[in-house]
């Protein structure tokens, strides 16, 4: 029987950001979890309470918990532990400890640095005041779940004693007994926490800024099929069918943590030469562009009327010889004496001597040529006139030498920055480099989509090559077909090498699911040298995706990264996380920021029912109301095996799981993948 009771907890957000908007924290549902799952049944959240990133406020909070007649048992604060200015909570805790508790610092610390050697970063504190044990912990839900899950299990005994319980009870049996109360494995000393669910050799960045409250809920650990020191974690095909996984070795990722390895591992943008013409559409300035020279170049009209020289009292009223013209067109002009004026047209230049342009609607024609061809005499009617009325400076536009794009700049299919390069005499820029993609289907049973005749029994058209080869030229990028390829090893590798040697990333469908001929993480893995970043991501439809890359040597001998993704063989699944997944990676890679999908608010026109499991993408079409608000409509059955629900998607709608459905009228985020329609 165990000898701890019923304990209680309080959770403390530290978070400007949360404080002003308690909807973008997650931290406090992932903690809560974590007592839930890992606290063996003895723990009760009974608070959370948020509070800016001020020492006065975490203090006083902490003390309303931990000064009263009746305290909580611990206390877990989240954020404020880095190394930012505002990051103030372990100096604001450290104060208010009477015992410090370095063992449980130690652990966190250990946990965190078994993931990623960033945790070095982190400030974490531990201690008890009066009869309550305080943790500060990361501030993004991922570092703070593994920071917990690391001391979970001896934290009730800490708790306990720390309350005032009779330790020679609690500690009768020696430590065999509180291991095995505790659930602590007693051969290796440590819970079946985030120590033992990250092997060392997988790297998973996680930040611990407190402001980083995204939508992480952290993930189970791999389950390793092979000793600790094999690298590969994929199925050995050489084994055969009996000796496969039963269960997916790779953890299971939230889609926020993918994408955050996914833009850790994707190569940087590389710099390229362009000349400025239209080509440069869509290409990412690699460099701050300054004017060559002034815009305008010249004092030049803008209006029609007539150059003067405007007096000193301004008045101009009066009847004045037209001595000359001055056209846009480029010829000398004569310099204009005061009593005269000079016809001139917007643009033009002003001739030497003109300080001023009155517009032809303030004049009068009061006289024509002999030949009745020109003017010969205007009456101005002009009063106040002033030096550069009417008149465009040099250099008014744009001055030389001044930053007229900055380096990061999209170029946009407008073709406006185009004209601005253009007006400076710029005629070639650096830009970054746009990947080239290539796009392979896998599987034996797949036939070309335009083959004539019947299918035989078992074969399927293949849909995803040319409706992903469609995706990506859409987005700017240039698309190599690299065919089908078969469900063998040696072709597949053999096909991924040549691929390798042509385009800068990859994107095959197929074959990442269980079945023993399912070669692709195998094959980048155990053939290819590769590393696999995640190969699970906790979403739907989409969930065996897989992200790698791999070092191949370049036509000149230099070694650089190349990028594979591996997307689930539905068509469904495959648009889906090519928008979700692979965008921002060919983004990051060409320069885009920031990358992926922009993202929308949109009213739901109908009820929309959840995935009880996992968080969905749901395929939609997004258009434009009557009020100006954007409605949202289900394109149907979203089975990721349904081709019908891609026709006429023009966004993703970004559902959270759930049992009761969200109904007509909510507002929920969605993904833009294609321009908004017009309401009919």
């Amino acid at each position: 029987m165990s000898s701890y009771t019923s304990l209680r907890a309080a959770i403390l957000v530290v978070s400007t950001t949360a404080a002003r908007d308690p909807s973008t924290d997650a931290a406090d549902a992932t903690l809560r979890d974590v007592f839930k799952k890992d606290g063996g049944g003895r723990w009760l959240v009974t608070e959370t309470k948020i509070v800016s990133d001020v020492v006065s406020q975490i203090q006083h909070q902490i003390m309303l918990w931990t000064d009263t007649a009746d305290p909580v048992n611990v206390i877990v604060t989240t954020g404020g532990t880095g190394f930012a200015v505002t990051d103030q909570t372990p100096e604001a805790v450290t104060p208010l400890l009477h015992k410090s508790a370095p063992g449980l610092v130690h652990g966190m610390l250990a946990a965190s640095l078994s993931v990623t050697p960033f945790a070095v970063m982190s400030r974490p504190v531990a201690g008890v005041r009066n009869k309550t044990v305080i943790l500060t912990l990361p501030g993004s839900p991922k570092g703070a779940r593994e920071n917990l899950e690391a001391v979970i299990k001896t934290l009730a005994h800490a708790c306990t004693l720390a309350a005032g319980g009779d330790s020679r009870v609690l500690h009768s049996g020696g430590v065999e007994r509180l291991e095995k109360e505790a659930g602590i494995n007693s051969e290796t000393g440590s819970s079946e926490s985030v120590l033992s669910q990250h092997p060392h050799h997988h790297s998973h960045h996680h930040s611990h800024h407190h402001h980083q409250h995204g939508h992480n809920r952290g993930h189970g650990g791999p389950v390793r099929h092979s000793k600790g020191e094999e690298t590969p974690k994929s199925n050995d095909p050489n084994l055969g069918p009996s000796r496969r996984h039963r269960s997916s070795p790779y953890p299971m990722l939230s889609v926020d943590d993918a994408l955050t390895l996914l833009l850790e591992h994707t190569p940087e943008p590389k710099p390229v030469a362009a000349q400025v013409n239209e080509k440069l559409l869509g290409l990412v300035l690699a460099e701050h562009i300054t004017a060559k020279e002034d815009v305008p170049a010249f004092r030049a009209s803008i209006v029609d009327g007539y150059a003067v020289v405007a007096p000193k009292d301004g008045n101009l009223k009066g009847v004045f010889p037209v001595a000359a013209v001055s056209h846009a067109s480029p010829g000398e002009v004569d310099t204009l004496e005061e009593g005269t004026v000079a016809r001139i047209t917007t643009g033009a230049p002003l001739p030497p001597g003109a300080t001023a342009v009155i517009m032809v609607e303030d004049t009068v024609l009061k006289s024509k040529t002999d030949d009745g061809m020109e003017e010969k005499e205007v009456e101005i009617l002009a009063d106040g006139v002033r030096e550069g009325d009417n008149v465009r400076e040099v250099g008014s536009d744009i001055r030389k030498d001044t930053v007229i794009l900055e380096r990061g700049e999209q170029i946009s299919a407008v073709g406006g920055e185009i004209g601005l390069l253009a007006s400076v005499g710029v005629s070639e820029v650096q830009v970054y480099r746009r990947p080239v993609v290539g796009i392979l289907s896998t599987g034996d049973e797949l036939v070309q989509h335009d083959r004539p005749g019947e299918l035989r029994h078992g074969e399927v058209r293949d849909t995803n090559r040319p409706m992903l080869l469609s995706a990506v030229k859409n987005w700017g990028f240039e698309a190599v077909d690299l065919g089908i390829a078969s469900d063998k090893p040696g072709t597949l590798e053999e096909t991924l090498r040549d691929a390798l040697r042509q385009v800068d990333l990859v994107i095959s469908t197929g074959g990442v699911s269980m079945g023993e001929l399912d070669l692709l993480k195998p094959t980048i893995e155990r053939s290819l040298g590769g590393t696999i970043h995640f190969g699970r991501v906790a979403m739907k439809p989409g969930k065996p995706t897989t992200f790698a890359t791999v070092t191949v040597k370049n036509n000149t001998g230099q070694r650089e990264k190349k990028v594979i993704f591996a997307l689930p063989g539905n068509p469904a699944s495959a648009l889906v996380t090519f928008h979700l997944f692979v965008l921002p990676a060919l983004h990051k890679m060409s320069g885009v920021s920031p990358p992926g999908l922009a993202k929308v608010p949109v009213v739901l026109s109908h009820d929309v029912y959840l995935d009880k499991v996992r968080p969905e993408y749901h395929r939609a079409t997004v258009s434009v109301g009557p009020d100006g608000l954007l409605y949202a409509a289900s394109t149907g059955g979203q089975r990721s095996s349904k081709v019908g629900s891609l026709h006429q998607a023009n966004a993703l709608l970004c559902l959270p799981s759930g049992v009761e459905p969200m109904r007509k009228g909510t507002k929920v985020e969605a993904l833009l993948m294609g321009n908004l329609r017009a309401d009919a």
